[in-house]
């Protein structure tokens, strides 16, 4: 098969489109013929060896942790899925990934792909869908009539984000960017903060929310000035930098690191196919230019989520 693999750490230069042996089931897995896969940040990180003390990979390694596709092999011990159904996961950070024409994965980390949307734009959800629903509701415990600041509105987790908290009844005010307003403003925001345009303290001066979540990179001392709009006895809940709690007003701090949850995932992909989540697709790129996908985010210029097709 044809897939995406990086034989050493180093820069985008690694990643080598080439030919690779088709994987064969293991008992308790099937394998996926994979109708797309999808970039997320974390893939540079573990590409450039950044998080090989957290997660070691061996080599040659495929990436792509988000796959979309069909059952094309059932391992033994296995019966809940049958070749030809379509499936979607959040595969293991450190296993052989969805960056190929064939994936295997562990049966139970499955869950059936939304039914109303194209099979390979399904790939945009797993990740990021669990990392928004974990952060809010596992870690956040966000309820209805809570105030939500969401930092980082404007990408993909905080697409889910958005929309997941409107959902919830809360009251969502978000951060971002002039070209993402209307995406974000449709998401179900509130209120949107363009923060090229206005400080978000002095946007928000004398405003402090139940939740804080913060989704993008922030120095200490932006991430100190998050964690201080967060009310009395709230939360603060990053997925990249950490902050401080402030017991003196009982305001936690909590990092996520998201996980694998097909139960999770089917709950997301109920609510895609009841139209209550939107999946958003920025761009579809082929899986040969997967290395240009990870230069053009590391600069700056990604927008939004890509998937890529095998």
């Amino acid at each position: 098969m044809k897939a995406v693999r990086f034989h050493a750490h180093g820069d985008s230069a690694v990643l080598a489109y080439e030919q690779a042996p088709q994987p064969v089931a293991a008992a308790g897995q099937v394998v996926v013929k994979v109708a797309a896969t999808s970039f997320n940040p974390v893939d540079v990180a573990i590409r450039a060896g950044y998080l090989q003390q957290v997660f070691p990979v061996s080599f040659p390694h495929v990436p792509g942790i988000d796959v979309a596709g069909t059952v094309a092999e059932v391992g033994a011990r296995v019966s809940d899925w049958a070749v030809g159904d379509a499936v979607v996961a959040f595969l293991p950070m450190n296993a052989d990934g969805a960056a190929a024409e064939y994936v295997a994965v562990a049966a139970d980390l499955l869950a059936a792909a939304p039914r109303t949307i194209e099979l390979s734009d399904a790939a945009a959800l797993p990740a990021v869908g669990l990392t928004a629903w974990q952060a809010l509701f596992e870690h956040a415990g966000l309820v209805a009539g809570n105030s939500v600041l969401i930092n980082g509105a404007g990408g993909a987790v905080g697409g889910y984000a958005v929309q997941l908290a409107a959902r919830a009844a809360a009251t969502v005010t978000a951060t971002a960017s002039a070209r993402s307003t209307d995406r974000v403003r449709a998401n179900g925001a509130n209120r949107i903060v363009d923060y090229t345009a206005i400080p978000l303290a002095q946007a928000v001066s004398g405003q402090r929310f139940d939740v804080v979540l913060n989704l993008v990179s922030t120095s200490p001392e932006e991430t100190a000035a998050l964690v201080d709009l967060v009310a009395d006895g709230g939360i603060f809940v990053s997925t990249t930098t950490p902050g401080e709690p402030d017991p003196e007003r009982g305001v936690r701090a909590v990092r996520v690191f998201a996980r694998s949850d097909a139960a999770q995932l089917a709950e997301l992909v109920a609510l895609v196919d009841s139209g209550e989540l939107r999946i958003d697709v920025a761009d579809r790129r082929p899986l040969s230019e997967l290395a240009t996908v990870h230069d053009e985010a590391v600069t700056g210029r990604l927008s939004g989520k890509t998937i890529l097709l095998p």
